[in-house]
């Protein structure tokens, strides 16, 4: 468990208590929407910006980052508990997934695994994102117009929902409609645009209370007293079978804080540290778990909003969380008279937006990279036809893949030629060279998948004489696979078949002890590995010195 975070507080200051005020009063409209586009009671979502909140922003090594419930974890919760035959609505349940989350994500920050995120790529993420703001939309379609669409995906759910405009309700739609209209409009007043969507959500529920408007509200769902969370015993017999989706709900949290790791820096200049942050988000969860909270993550609009209203160090999100809390002692049952359209109206206008926000780059990806934007559409595709907890495993193997299939067609062997000013590459020849050095340099990842193109290129032996051959495995970054020994093996062996021979030069003491206990230093001889040295290009020249006085050695008429 993180441990040092409360020793970096230092102390708030007045924009601190501010923004965590303006952070605490729009942690109640996006809590409630995010919960109830996920079928859960709407005050989880409220609950998990305290407790959650307050352990987050304690330990997170990303210092403005607001630790809550987002949109996408809400809706790959209710996925994960569905699918595992368990009540979203128990709140036992609840506290079981929260808990296991927690725990996934601790274990995942001391196996130090934030580095698995660098190869979570931007077009999967799009992907993701994008979906995730459709899924959001059509999940409050009901609400939003009182008519909910039949359907197993979402496309179909949109398409029912236009399929039978007739059974819309003219309430609900018109106090959406103005819930939209409310928020454009306070929206569009730039001192204002922070307060937008709590402001919507006040005026229009106003108005509704005071016309008496026949729509459902909060009330009808679930009751929310004036008390803090209540302290839940979670499922303990439901754990084991939460396990895997818990890593999934892990990985889209922890994808969502990678997020706002890169987009906001440390006002402190200190460096964010990705490991940190799971261990924060896992210990916010496995003990916001026994108090009424959803599982939480690094929230990307509330840290906006945050950072808008003047966030100046972690005190920001603590007081955040404290404010909620008083929030909800004093007031919390005045949410039960929220109509439902109105939050129906405001997750439109956050689906909207985060579409929108996506726009750019979806277009980036389509023109830019077309092997990304099949990453990309495999994704969305998957979000929304597929549960969400499968949806980003398959985002994240299909991550894998474009990672590898990118890495093996970067991978090159070149050839190198010494001029007057140094070394310059030129076309690998077709054929090695009679009495003289060939130098070639491998560019690659590990000499495994790349073994094929590289047989593809390397200069032929056949009709040689005295051809030596140079392979600098210098950028090489890892230690040759068994793959590589053996293709090693053979072109030692095709120019040995011909009275050359092969050196290798610029290998690491690690990659040196794989050859020698794969047999190549047998095969090259005593002299035919050559190791890095801290000079560019140094452990190449020692080995063309070898080369050169290995062929002078050689008789003339060898063939």
């Amino acid at each position: 468990m993180p441990t040092r975070g409360p020793r970096r507080l230092g102390r708030p200051t007045v924009k601190d208590v501010l923004a965590g005020l303006v952070t605490g009063l729009f942690s109640i409209p996006e809590g409630m929407a995010y919960a109830a586009i996920g079928g859960f009671n709407p005050a989880a979502g409220i609950y998990a910006g305290v407790v959650p909140g307050i352990i987050g922003s304690l330990f997170a090594r990303t210092v403005l980052m607001v630790t809550t419930l987002t949109s996408a974890i809400a809706l790959t919760s209710r996925s994960v508990l569905t699918d595992a035959g368990l009540d979203p609505g128990d709140p036992a349940n609840v506290a079981a997934l929260a808990i296991v989350v927690g725990v996934v994500m601790v274990a995942f920050g001391l196996l130090r695994f934030g580095s698995i995120m660098n190869f979570v790529s931007n077009a999967v993420m799009t992907g993701f994102a994008t979906g995730i703001a459709l899924q959001i939309i059509a999940g409050v379609l009901g609400d939003a117009t009182g008519y909910r669409p039949d359907s197993g995906n979402t496309v179909g759910k949109f398409i029912d929902w236009l399929a039978h405009i007739g059974l819309w309700h003219p309430a609900a739609a018109a106090v959406t409609a103005a819930t939209i209209a409310v928020w454009a409009v306070f929206h569009l007043v730039r001192p204002l645009r922070s307060f937008a969507t709590l402001l919507a959500l006040v005026i229009v529920t106003a108005v509704v209370a005071v016309t008496d408007i026949a729509v459902e509200t909060v009330g009808d769902i679930a009751s929310i007293a004036n008390a803090l969370p209540p302290v839940t015993v979670p499922n303990v017999a439901a754990m084991p079978e939460l396990v895997l989706g818990g890593v999934a709900v892990a990985l889209v949290a922890l994808a969502q804080a990678a997020g706002i790791s890169a987009a906001v820096p440390n006002p402190d200049g200190s460096r964010p540290d990705m490991d940190g942050d799971f261990k924060a988000q896992g210990a916010a969860n496995a003990i916001g778990g026994f108090f009424g909270a959803l599982p939480a993550g690094g929230s990307l609009s509330r840290t906006g909003v945050a950072t808008s209203a003047g966030a100046q160090t972690r005190w920001a999100g603590i007081f955040a969380g404290l404010w909620l809390a008083l929030l909800v002692l004093a007031a919390g049952s005045t949410a039960e008279l929220i109509p439902m359209p109105v939050i129906g109206g405001l997750i439109v206008v956050i689906g909207a937006e985060l579409i929108m926000g996506r726009l750019p780059d979806i277009m980036l990806v389509l023109r830019a990279a077309p092997l990304s934007a099949v990453a990309m559409v495999i994704t969305f595709v998957a979000t929304t036809e597929l549960p969400l907890h499968t949806a980003i495993l398959i985002g994240v193997i299909t991550s894998l893949v474009l990672y590898c299939v990118k890495a093996a067609k970067a991978a090159d062997l070149r050839a190198l030629a010494r001029d007057g000013q140094g070394w310059r590459e030129i076309p690998v020849p077709e054929r090695c060279a009679d009495d003289d050095v060939t130098v070639l340099f491998y560019s690659g990842v590990g000499l495994f998948a790349e073994v094929a193109r590289i047989d593809e290129k390397w200069p032929r032996a056949e009709g040689t004489r005295n051809a030596v051959v140079v392979l600098s495995l210098w950028a090489l970054p890892d230690v040759p696979s068994s793959v590589a020994i053996k293709a090693l093996r053979r072109w030692s062996d095709a120019l040995t078949s011909h009275h050359g021979r092969l050196f290798i030069a610029g290998v690491s003491p690690q990659t040196r002890a794989v050859l020698e206990r794969g047999g190549i230093g047998e095969i090259l001889g005593p002299d035919g590995i050559i190791e890095a040295t801290d000079r560019a290009f140094e452990a190449i020249e020692i080995a063309v010195t070898r080369g050169r006085e290995w062929i002078a050695q050689r008789p003339f008429d060898s063939a």
